[in-house]
């Protein structure tokens, strides 16, 4: 058990506060409830995905400028091709723009190998380039979604309990968030190929000596970042039920909540639970300015001054991580 609390004393910690926000949140809101967890776990939707897709390739260490930019792409996509499609469509139509998603990561992570570029050039270059591709694909927010889509983040679930007898209630969103993790990155995770991301990120000269290839390793995971990134435009679409070109305010956002969720910007250290976790805690510090009637500048004012102080935390972090 010690060891257990050791090796996930961050996470943990993370959950605490998020539960220590929510019980301030009831307090400055007595009407706070299921609705309220339902509206925010929504709102989360596509911040968690794009972190998820950050901190995939932070732990390789690298870092994706473009996330939004292809979130972008796959929300323009999905929302052109299902105007007008029926509902058996729309499932092969969620799968193209996933392998879309797939394909843009992987284009990032070729660029980045076969040039020798570093990597926040590439990526910062291929922001433009995405947010020229979804411009060119919708020029303004329009399209459709899949009814069965938006039914898929709305609402929540009962799910039981050990023992049986106790239930629990969770937001639709924030089981699929769940879902999703589990399926593409507890696989990869326990394979030899997320062994491989996190050796190259935390030694690559280490990892190369150890016969692991670091380009297709890179490749790897930035394709599996731009799958995360396709599943959050889809969310996107899935939550206002139309495609957005404009790329939002994902990049900083992503950042944030890698490093508050305990991920070394230096790569090789952390994991996808406390990042997302972090994403819930930034989105309900964010609801708690509102319902305190803080001004909207304010609280935007305050929302980047905690981003760029965790930011540069980790940052500080990561400078002694290698001096040592």
């Amino acid at each position: 058990m010690t060891r257990l609390l050791q090796k996930n004393g961050w996470t943990l910690g993370l959950a605490l506060l998020f539960a220590a926000l929510l019980v301030f949140t009831k307090v400055i809101q007595p009407g706070f409830g299921l609705s309220g967890l339902d509206s925010l776990a929504r709102a989360a939707l596509p911040f968690a995905f794009a972190t998820a897709a950050m901190t995939v390739v932070v732990l390789a260490g690298g870092i994706d400028l473009s996330v939004a930019s292809m979130m972008a792409v796959a929300s323009v996509t999905g929302a052109r091709l299902m105007e007008g499609a029926t509902e058996a469509e729309s499932v092969w139509i969620v799968g193209f723009v996933l392998l879309v998603g797939l394909a843009m990561g992987a284009l990032n992570g070729a660029l980045i190998v076969l040039t020798k570029v570093p990597d926040i050039v590439v990526t910062l270059s291929m922001l433009f380039v995405w947010e020229g591709v979804a411009l060119l694909i919708l020029q303004g927010p329009e399209g459709a979604c899949a009814v069965w889509l938006t039914e898929l983040i709305k609402g929540g679930l009962t799910l039981p309990l050990i023992p049986a007898a106790l239930t629990v209630w969770f937001p639709k969103a924030a089981v699929l968030v769940i879902v999703v993790v589990a399926l593409v990155w507890v696989p990869v995770r326990r394979s030899k190929l997320g062994l491989s991301i996190y050796a190259i990120g935390s030694d690559p000269l280490a990892a190369f000596r150890s016969g692991i290839s670091l380009g297709r390793t890179r490749i790897a995971a930035y394709a599996i970042a731009g799958l995360f990134a396709a599943f959050g435009g889809l969310a996107l679409t899935m939550s206002t039920g139309i495609g957005e070109p404009i790329p939002g305010p994902y990049l900083m956002a992503s950042v944030a909540a890698v490093v508050l969720g305990g991920v070394a910007l230096t790569g090789g250290k952390g994991g996808l639970v406390g990042p997302i976790l972090a994403v819930f805690i930034l989105r309900l510090v964010r609801l708690d300015l509102t319902l305190m009637s803080v001004d909207p500048n304010v609280t935007t004012i305050v929302e980047g001054t905690i981003m760029v102080v965790v930011v540069m935390f980790g940052g500080i972090l990561a400078v002694r991580g290698r001096k040592r």
